[in-house]
């Protein structure tokens, strides 16, 4: 439909109504709202700004119940990305951390290179639109059965735009995570964190102020691609799945760089009131978004905007989800030193409208208004659903977990330990981490393999080592699943684990909300369950939520029988390091050095629950996921840094995935000394228990030979932390059995043949 005269009056059927993603409910509300029928234009807007996407109607009631403030939080959810006061800079500036994670999950499955791609496009912009430099990108990836048909062209595809956009931007990706569940088969999860930094005086918001201001178009032009983005976004996967291939917006970094850096030289004068990139639903989010958040109006003239391809009506514009493309809000006056800073970088300038008092957004084109909508129902009072959620008790009845069981003695304790180091959870990562630039810009101080990922904070060196940012992310949807709650609070737990294991403090973390179709009660039932346990553990932590994205319907119809993924609310965290010279590492640094276990639970091995040791060795999912004790939990992680402060560890390790053995033996294998593990301490009769358990909350650290050990163990339980001795360093092999001698050796397995496991599962994947 080219012909703009149909835009006054198009028949809008029910069936275009279904089309656009509404239910006849909320087109009734549509109609109360405007007073009459909406035309195409209008329909269009209001069905992405209302797509589960754009405006979380399933999920902003229970969002709202999570804690977002701390007194170093300078801005939390509902901006491009939050904020949080980082400390002085050089010259006295004092910085701000600028974060978020987004999701390109439906994107990525379709045509995985470029979801991925544009999946960390659009979570740059998000970052720079504020006022920040990007100085790192991490991302969190699920996939499915690795011998599933499609799964080798996914991961390739994705860990390739992945790539393939952060290094030609110039932004080191540095961290990240890869789980493998059949539960994503038919819908991987491709999460897109970034982290920048920012003068605090310089940042930017995207409220549109000041009547009569003019509204500026900048960056790449607008196509065809990407559009009904934000609505396919909102739906699960029907057979159709690759019919969608067009929604798929298409990336440039190149051009983003740029944009990046007309952005900053922009945003170093005065000429900015507001600003807002063009993520899910283009310029009709951008637009809405500043309008809303400026309690304004806003009047935009289509004939203006840049397009690359010809005929394009407003329909098309407005929904277009083309990447690198911003809309500003600048102050009287300064159009033309702002278009000279763009058309020197190569980009794209348009004044396409002006800031109003009307409290709608009109659109003309070709003399016509083909768009007039009032914006509070279009955005602030969009559909709000308080969907049914299962009871706990009945939802563990749908779940129907088994019980862990018996854990059976092993047969060969070495050999499960190679089986675990080769499984495709715990394998070696660097095959997809080989392909990241993690050193562009040289501030990476801790590169992908250890427990978070560092990079030193420009220009805070001051004559020492200088300040850096930590960061990680995480979340174990196996646990989400067995136990909503629990498996919430453990995500949250876990980056807090990890920030803390290198020796900075945790800050404040932003999140990635994977769950499948809200309709479900199970499914809400699932959210409601992790997003109480992260509330929790966030509240007990002092690590509020800052900024955060929802990904719903990630279910998938194609896989035959509607599978869902497990739930997974993958958690990003950030924190700070007052002196990088004392960051611990993993890696083991020499032999002879003592090896403690600090903040183990009472009883050790008391929680074999949903374990890899049970999924891999014993080919069983089971048992309850393990509790997390928050308030153990904080006094452990605060005894870890002040041990890491203090230089009396120089290698420490958070137990996750695999357990305590698992856990040794990476730390072997990054420094390239082995270990003797001692199975006394464990109290419990089940030396498979004692050695691959998933009890949280516990370190593994290294004591350098000229502090006492006994002494860091005194001063952690004098603390009231649990810390027991677990074994020395030296030799090329993990030996397990009695240090003491009475029972003397169970296993020992050379570091070689560990190493040779823990590199096989990509390499032989990825080699035919």
């Amino acid at each position: 439909m080219t012909d703009h005269h149909a835009y006054a009056k198009p028949e809008i059927t029910p069936q275009i109504v279904a089309e656009h993603g509404l239910n006849q409910e909320e087109y009734q509300r549509i109609l109360n709202a405007m007073g009459r029928e909406p035309n195409l234009v209008e329909l269009g807007i209001f069905s992405v700004m209302w797509s589960e996407h754009c405006s979380y109607k399933s999920s902003r009631i229970h969002l709202s119940k999570l804690p977002t403030t701390a007194p170093w939080v300078i801005c939390g959810p509902g901006e491009n990305a939050g904020v949080i006061d980082i400390g002085e800079g050089p010259n006295g500036t004092k910085l701000a951390a600028i974060f978020k994670m987004e999701s390109h999950n439906h994107p990525s499955y379709i045509e995985p290179y470029q979801g991925a791609a544009t999946g960390v496009g659009g979570i740059l912009r998000d970052v720079f639109t504020m006022g920040a430099r990007p100085v790192a990108n991490l991302n969190a990836l699920r996939f499915g059965r690795p011998e599933h048909p499609k799964m080798k062209h996914l991961v390739k595809g994705v860990v390739a735009g992945i790539g393939g956009y952060g290094n030609c931007v110039g932004v080191p990706t540095v961290g990240g995570e890869v789980n493998f569940h059949p539960a994503y088969d038919g819908n991987i999860l491709v999460n897109a964190m970034t982290v920048g930094v920012a003068d605090q005086t310089k940042i930017f918001y995207s409220a549109a102020t000041g009547v009569g201001n003019p509204i500026v178009y900048v960056g790449s032009k607008t196509g065809r691609d990407g559009i009904h983005g934000a609505t396919m976004a909102s739906a699960d996967f029907g057979e159709d799945a690759e019919e969608k291939r067009p929604t798929v917006q298409v990336g440039d970094p190149f051009t983003e760089k740029l944009l990046i850096e007309a952005c900053l030289e922009l945003m170093a004068t005065d000429a900015i009131v507001a600003i807002q990139d063009m993520g899910a639903a283009g310029l009709t989010s951008s637009s809405v978004e500043m309008a809303t958040n400026g309690k304004a109006g806003i009047r935009l003239n289509m004939d203006n905007v840049p397009c690359r391809e010809t005929g394009m009506t407003p329909y098309e514009m407005m929904l277009s989800e083309s990447q690198e493309r911003m809309l500003m809000v600048l102050k009287p006056g300064k159009e033309a030193m702002a278009e000279a800073i763009f058309k020197k970088w190569e980009l794209d300038f348009a004044i396409i409208g002006e800031v109003t008092d009307t409290g709608h957004m009109v659109l003309e084109w070709q003399g016509e208004v083909v768009c007039d909508i009032p914006l509070g129902p279009l955005a602030e009072d969009a559909p709000k659903y308080d969907r049914p959620a299962m009871s706990k008790e009945d939802y563990q009845a749908w779940a129907n977990v088994p019980p862990l069981g018996d854990i059976p003695q092993s047969a060969d304790i070495g050999a499960d330990l190679l089986k675990l180091m080769a499984s495709p959870d715990i394998a070696s990562r660097r095959w997809i981490y080989e392909q990241y630039d993690s050193q562009v810009g040289g501030d990476t101080a801790q590169l992908s393999g250890g427990d978070a990922a560092v990079v030193r904070i420009h220009g805070t060196n001051d004559g020492k080592a200088g300040r850096a940012l930590a960061m990680s992310t995480d979340c174990t949807p196996r646990y989400v699943y067995a136990n909503p709650f629990e498996g919430g609070k453990q995500a949250v737990a876990e980056t807090y684990r990890n920030i803390s294991a290198v020796g900075a403090t945790p800050l404040a973390i932003t999140n990635c909300l994977n769950f499948a179709n809200p309709e479900r009660p199970e499914i809400m039932a699932q959210f409601v369950g992790a997003l109480e346990g992260m509330g929790e553990a966030c509240r007990a932590l002092d690590y509020p939520i800052v900024s955060g994205n929802v990904s719903l319907y990630n279910e998938s119809k194609a896989t035959g029988g509607g599978s869902a993924i497990l739930p997974t609310p993958a958690i990003g965290g950030v924190g700070v390091m007052e002196d990088v010279s004392k960051m611990a590492t993993i890696a083991l640094k020499e032999s002879g050095q003592q090896l403690l276990v600090i903040g183990a639970p009472d009883e050790i091995g008391s929680h074999m629950g949903q374990s890899l040791y049970v999924r891999y060795i014993l080919d069983r999912e089971s048992g309850d996921a393990p509790h997390v004790d928050l308030e153990k939990e904080r006094k452990t992680g605060e005894m870890i840094r002040q041990l890491i402060h203090n230089q009396q560890v120089d290698a420490v390790h958070d137990c996750a995935d695999g357990g305590l053995l698992v856990a040794i033996t990476e730390m072997a294998m990054a420094g390239n000394i082995g270990a003797q593990v001692d199975l006394q301490p464990g109290q419990s009769n089940n030396a498979v228990a004692a050695m691959f358990a998933e009890d949280q909350g516990r370190y593994i650290v290294a004591i350098p030979k000229g502090i006492s050990y006994m002494d860091v163990v005194k001063m952690v339980r004098d603390a009231g932390i649990n810390c027991y001795h677990i074994g020395v360093t030296g030799g090329d092999s993990i030996w397990l059995g009695d240090i003491s001698g009475k029972f003397g050796e169970v296993a020992n397995i050379p570091l070689t043949d560990l190493r040779a496991a823990h590199e096989s599962f990509f390499a032989d994947w990825m080699a035919d």
